[in-house]
């Protein structure tokens, strides 16, 4: 006998999709949509590639050609997602380096509905600039602000890499009324460093995106690729992977391994943000009275 569903069950399975880059587009491309096809074969309803999944991580360097490696949107790579969004019947958050103008540049993530909708595009808002990744001689930071969309599956809100180290971030899309934060992630470790700072370095990673979780009520979702990648020779940098998504109290549902290509599904349900939000009330309780210094780059 089939149990009935409770209509206030609002179960939905994500799909986070983790491999490694190589130095052809094409061929990452044709990956990820292979990826996408088989997260949705295997039940996946709302799926989100890796940072940056078309190209290795050129951020290693600063070198102008580079650049040729960005679209417009609409693009290419946006409509085959929006093609198998629609037939697939899933919600696609697909990463990349968009061309908005000459000279003009973005981290961005296109939002696709199971219809094929473009719903929008998130522009990473945080640009970082350190040892072998220097991501400010290649994105302006993004201008779309913090926000959230509804899809078929959830109200869902996207962040870029960088973006997850700042609750601010992540309050601000909560507060839109996502129900699960997406962030599309290409980090690792310095080979030489591994030793020394390794686990401290992927630790905090980890910790500030449950913390994120814990302290919006919501779903988290990391997705990270793999490899060690050496653009420019030298050490390169050795993406840890562990793509994980954390419960609305931080606690990890699952998570993929350090070095190996996999599509992680986990299945959430979204009635549990009422729930602990309920029950662990920091929206009610935030003092949003005393927040103006928030908008100060330093309180000195």
């Amino acid at each position: 006998m089939t149990q009935k569903k409770h209509p206030f069950d609002r179960v939905v399975t994500l799909g986070l999709l983790q491999h490694a880059c190589t130095s052809d587009p094409a061929k990452n491309l044709e990956t990820c949509l292979k990826a996408v096809e088989e997260a949705a074969k295997q039940g996946a309803q709302i799926i989100c590639t890796q940072e940056l999944f078309r190209s290795v991580y050129f951020c290693q360097s600063e070198d102008h050609a580079h650049f040729q490696l960005a679209e417009r949107i609409p693009s290419p790579t946006v409509e085959a997602f929006q093609k198998l969004a629609l037939k697939l019947g899933v919600v696609i958050i697909a990463s990349l380096f968009e061309k908005r103008a000459e000279g003009l540049y973005h981290n961005t993530a296109a939002i696709i509905d199971a219809d094929g909708a473009l719903l929008g595009i998130y522009r990473k808002m945080h640009i970082p600039d350190d040892p072998l990744f220097y991501e400010k001689f290649y994105f302006t930071p993004g201008d779309t602000g913090f926000r959230a969309w509804s899809t078929r599956f959830g109200r869902i809100g996207v962040l870029i890499c960088w973006d997850q180290w700042y609750p601010e971030g992540a309050r601000l899309t909560a507060m839109d009324g996502a129900e699960i934060l997406f962030y599309p992630t290409a980090i690792g470790w310095h080979p030489s460093e591994k030793n020394e700072y390794g686990t401290n370095q992927h630790g905090a990673w980890e910790i500030s995106q449950r913390a994120h979780a814990v302290a919006n009520g919501c779903f988290v979702a990391a997705v990270n690729r793999i490899g060690l990648e050496q653009p420019i020779g030298g050490d390169g940098i050795e993406f840890w992977g562990q793509s994980f998504v954390a419960g609305t109290s931080g606690q990890i549902l699952g998570k993929a391994s350090v070095d190996q290509p996999e599509n992680l599904l986990v299945s959430v349900d979204l009635a549990k943000v009422d729930v602990t939000r309920t029950h662990w009330p920091f929206l009610r309780d935030r003092r949003i009275d005393a927040y103006g210094d928030l908008t100060r780059r330093f309180r000195d």
